[in-house]
């Protein structure tokens, strides 16, 4: 499909055919058509015990968990969160979602505010969006300064070092979806009465920088990548099969007692990649 926007019009309530044909295999999706839902039940069933037992084995040992999710809009972040959190205790297991900073933030160091939110014993966080903002958001949107961003994509990794050197593990997510999918998901949220909450002002700013954060992703993605604090890339036009390698893809790194490598399954390759990888595919196509 050369031109996604061709007849695109997010308040006609009708979505073009063409859209509505090409949104699952855009952006070179591998599959079809979503997973089974009673495959995917199933499945999600068994990675929710064994998350299950992980909380209890940070209870335990009082290790700390920080997972980071990255993504355009409307790539599923927060569905994602919200399986992951579903069945865990919330006292222990929480969302940082922070709004934009105020003036007084705006004067301090850049990731203090995020130090803030970092575990104590036996917690895992979430980060909704996370100080990855600075090298996608800010500068597509024009919030922040060239040399803001260069500032930040130089501090990254040696900020997350030093996270990990305390004995945080991290894991750092990008969720990655066709432009097709978004503007289907962007589409459906305007003339949903239930998620139009979820349409602000700066997705639908968005629409039209596409290859402007296309750009952003993948400097990030080269300049922040490392052995310490590596990025794992989710293809997430299917959110099922998203979801999943997600949760599978932290409960495999990740070791605690009744760990079963039979329920949490198979990562699927086509659906999770390195930042490496990625890039590769995407310079490929």
């Amino acid at each position: 499909m050369s031109d996604p926007f061709e007849g695109f019009d997010i308040e006609d309530p009708d979505l073009p055919k063409a859209i509505e044909k090409h949104a699952m295999s855009s952006g070179g999706y591998p599959y079809e058509d979503k997973l089974d839902s009673k495959i995917y039940e199933a499945e999600m069933y068994n990675l929710q015990r064994q998350l299950v037992l992980l909380q209890a084995h940070l209870q335990a040992s009082g290790e700390r968990v920080v997972i980071v999710f990255e993504g355009r809009d409307a790539a599923g972040k927060g569905g994602t969160i919200k399986a992951y959190l579903e069945n865990l205790n919330s006292r222990y297991n929480l969302i940082a979602a922070l709004p934009k900073p105020n003036d007084r933030e705006r004067t301090q160091w850049y990731f203090q505010r995020y130090v803030d939110w970092l575990p104590a014993a036996g917690e895992t966080v979430l980060f909704d969006r996370s100080w990855y903002n600075r090298a996608g958001v800010e500068p597509v949107m024009g919030f922040c300064t060239p040399e803001q961003t260069e500032a930040f994509l130089d501090e990254a990794p040696e900020f997350e070092k030093r996270i990990t050197r305390d004995g945080i593990h991290l894991f750092k997510f990008w969720l990655s979806i066709g432009q097709e999918m978004q503007l289907k998901r962007f589409h459906d949220r305007r003339h949903d009465p239930l998620k139009v909450w979820k349409l602000s002002p700066i997705d639908l700013e968005a629409l039209g920088k596409w290859d402007a954060y296309s750009a952003a992703r993948d400097v990030m993605l080269k300049r922040t990548d490392s052995k310490h604090a590596p990025w794992t890339v989710i293809r997430a036009n299917d959110k099922r099969r998203g979801r999943l390698n997600v949760i599978r893809t932290v409960l495999d790194t990740l070791d605690f007692q009744g760990k079963s490598p039979k329920a949490i399954g198979e990562i699927d390759p086509k659906i999770k990649m390195s930042a490496d990888a990625f890039l590769r595919l995407k310079k490929s196509e």
